[in-house]
């Protein structure tokens, strides 16, 4: 017990937290905190997070401790504390250093941030100067990852650097007891960024049916009409995206309300401070066009996030589809002139300002699982916050896979992942891919040791990898995958790590997609697979499912049951592409063998005749989930040790019956957490690791992991990377310490 003498003894505490810590408003928080409590010293930012040294009685040193870390700002993130007890050094007051630019640089630069309650009260409120200003912002929210240039994150470092301060903006700035102090994309009418254009003019556009492309906080955005159908179709055969669904902006919580079904939890992460877009169970008999969604089940929402989108969307009061400022598979437009030339075929009208964006930042996309967030896409509002993990790795750079790109450096025990790049189809695409490697890189001064890449040889990101002349280190995909999973949960000790994809290059040379390894340590044992089947035409099958159907009808009832609608032989002329694929199977010809569970989702689509192909990555198995609706059953086929020969058999049976798709669905599903319950049991390891992209099947998940965790097991799903390719980066970082 601390004696009175020594609770009473003048003591000196150093205080460094590492993380999310700067551009928060954390600096003027401890002045404030430090004042009030009467205690000496200084708070500085440094390249490596915040410090704090502070002086006075042990007892006010230890309750200022505690207050520091329950009343730390609301947006902060702190992974790592470290304190130091230090003699006294005797000072009389309490400030703000300059910033310290010489220590390592492993503080994370916090991702931009949706506008705060203050800020969006100042904007409606016509006595305040800034009053309709669409740069409002403060050290709660506004832009961050988008315009900082390096680090720390001082104005001077962001591209803010050109707007000089006006006096009352600048008395704000200064004043620690300001929410604006040191808020370093602080600005007003009078010295900050303007449009070129007007909100009004943007909004009649939207009304009269024309896109609009607007300069956001990542980059540009096209806007139209969701109410408008034909709006819809222009947008979609300009940007080239045939069904593909679009994400909408709601004006307000209210109205997102009366179109979709809003649980607490989907409230929750509308109205966070990342503000992605919810995937919700739209409502039936409402206004919004039927193209927009197209055949997906669900409505991508967001909320207005920046000052300029809550002005526009005031003056609306109706839905906005809000897409991705490009052509389908090229990166997004962030400079005026680029956006002039790359969208002049898209867009009708532009709405621009001048504020210079440093990089490319999508919206991110969430999903409710477990009841919390699942990321489906991680970029605006989460991107670039590192990711903390177990154990110090080398200074590798780790390139991701080639659908759904990340790249991703090691900093010592932190991950930093990019923001979500997008597939590597085009040229486009992949310089977008090596811009995000030359910027992560330079933000962070960061000099890799060695590039992570996947084994697959036809990956554009291996392919850069195998050039960069670094050591390269080769990592199997969907080892990456649970790599990644196990890492973000700091799990420790052995696991059953499950993943499930639609393709994946496999040490075999084989496509893999349904695997299962006992992993122990820097061990993998792939312990249990799907039986494999054949892909008839390679990559064709990943967007014609009917292949891989053709190809498990095949294998359970021969030649003649090729044809897949329906799951039995109608009577019509074969088509002549099933014709040449029956050929393929027949003689063995461009029929890759694949393990996939993906795929198998594909076949029992088609079989179902929910769907033929994939118009998008995933289309087919969302649907199919989608069929099960409400309805709840414990019937399942059978699916011995992966062995998928009586399920298409029974999958068969039922349709021909007519048995109502939705059970079929169910079953189906049912099998595949049967199988997983199966496997689990064997593996006799009570930690369960699930991962890939048909994780992010929501009743798939839920079901697996409850029925694992009634029978004493441990399931670890993912919470900050997405189960599908945008993970793999932080997979391939962890693994490179083998």
């Amino acid at each position: 017990m601390m004696t009175v003498a020594a609770q009473s003894a003048t003591q000196r505490l150093r205080i460094t937290l590492r993380g999310a810590v700067q551009g928060v408003g954390f600096r003027p928080f401890v002045y404030r905190l430090a004042t009030e409590m009467s205690l000496t010293g200084w708070v500085l930012n440094s390249s490596a997070g915040l410090v704090v040294e502070v002086e006075g009685r042990t007892d006010q040193l230890s309750l200022f401790e505690q207050r520091l870390e329950q009343q730390r700002p609301k947006a902060s993130v702190v992974t790592v504390r470290e304190f130091a007890w230090l003699a006294a050094e005797g000072s009389t007051r309490f400030e703000i250093l300059a910033s310290d630019h010489d220590s390592g640089k492993t503080v994370n630069v916090l991702p931009d941030l949706a506008t705060c309650t203050d800020c969006r009260e100042e904007l409606f409120d016509p006595e305040n100067r800034r009053f309709e200003y669409p740069f409002t912002n403060c050290t709660n929210c506004g832009p961050r990852y988008t315009i900082v240039v390096d680090i720390p994150y001082d104005r001077p470092n962001t591209t803010m650097r050109d707007f000089v301060l006006c006096p009352r903006c600048r008395e704000e700035y200064e004043n620690p007891a300001n929410r604006r102090f040191h808020a370093q994309p602080n600005a007003c009418p009078v010295c900050g960024p303007k449009l070129n254009g007007t909100i009004d003019d943007a909004v009649e556009a939207l009304r009269q049916g024309e896109i609009v492309a607007v300069k956001g906080i990542g980059g540009f955005q096209l806007l139209a009409d969701a109410r408008n159908p034909d709006a819809v179709a222009r947008l979609r055969q300009r940007k080239h995206r045939e069904e593909k669904p679009f994400a909408l902006m709601m004006p307000s919580f209210e109205v997102a309300r009366t179109y979709c079904e809003i649980s607490p939890a989907e409230v929750e992460m509308l109205e966070s401070q990342a503000a992605p877009i919810v995937l919700l169970q739209p409502k039936l008999g409402t206004d919004i066009a039927a193209n927009v969604a197209h055949c997906s089940p669900y409505l991508g929402v967001m909320l207005p996030y920046s000052p300029l989108h809550h002005l526009l969307m005031e003056e609306c009061r109706f839905p906005l589809i809000a897409t991705s400022g490009n052509r389908s598979d090229e990166p997004i437009a962030i400079a005026n002139e680029e956006a002039t030339v790359r969208l002049k075929d898209i867009a009708d009208h532009f709405l621009m300002h001048n504020r210079p964006i440093v990089r490319a930042c999508d919206d991110s996309v969430v999903r409710l699982t477990r009841g919390r967030a699942g990321i489906l896409r991680r970029a605006r509002g989460y991107a670039p916050l590192g990711i903390r993990v177990a154990q110090e790795l080398p200074p590798v750079l780790a390139v991701g896979g080639h659908l759904k790109n990340t790249v991703a450096i090691a900093v010592g025990q932190d991950v930093f992942l990019s923001q979500h790049i997008g597939d590597l189809e085009t040229l486009e695409a992949r310089g977008a891919f090596e811009r995000a490697i030359d910027d992560l890189c330079r933000l962070y001064s960061f000099r890799p040791e060695a590039v992570v890449c996947d084994l697959h040889p036809d990956y554009a990101s291996t392919h850069w990898a195998e050039k960069s002349g670094l050591p390269l280190i080769r990592v199997q995909h969907h080892q990456a995958h649970v790599a990644s999973c196990a890492a973000e949960n700091n799990v420790e000790g052995g696991y059953l790590g499950i993943s499930w994809d639609g393709t994946g290059y496999g040490l075999d040379g084989a496509i893999w997609g349904g695997e299962f390894f006992l992993v122990e340590g820097d061990h993998y044992e792939r312990i249990a697979h799907l039986r494999s089947f054949g892909l008839p035409g390679g990559d064709a099958a990943v967007r014609e499912g009917w292949r891989s159907a053709a190809s498990l009808l095949f294998e359970v009832f021969g030649s003649e049951q090729v044809a897949p609608d329906n799951g039995a032989q109608a009577q019509r002329k074969p088509r002549l592409d099933e014709a040449k694929v029956r050929y393929m199977l027949e003689r063995g010809i461009n029929v890759v063998p694949t393990t996939s569970v993906g795929r198998m989702f594909d076949a029992v689509a088609c079989i179902t005749g929910v769907a033929r192909q994939n118009r998008f990555e995933g289309q087919a198995a969302m649907l199919l989930e989608n069929e099960i609706g409400a309805l709840r059953t414990e019937e399942a086929y059978a699916l011995p040790g992966g062995d998928w020969e009586p399920l298409i058999s029974a999958v068969v049976a039922d349709k021909i019956a007519g048995v109502p798709v939705p059970r079929i669905a169910a079953k189906f599903h049912n099998a595949l957490v049967q199988w997983i319950l199966e496997v689990a049991a064997g593996a006799k390891l009570k930690q369960v690791v699930l991962s890939g992209g048909v994780f992010q099947n929501r009743y798939l998940t839920e079901r697996a992991a409850g029925m694992l965790e009634s029978r004493g097991f441990e399931v670890y799903t993912h919470q900050l990377v997405p189960p599908n390719d945008g993970g793999i980066a932080l997979g391939q970082a962890v693994m490179s310490k083998r």
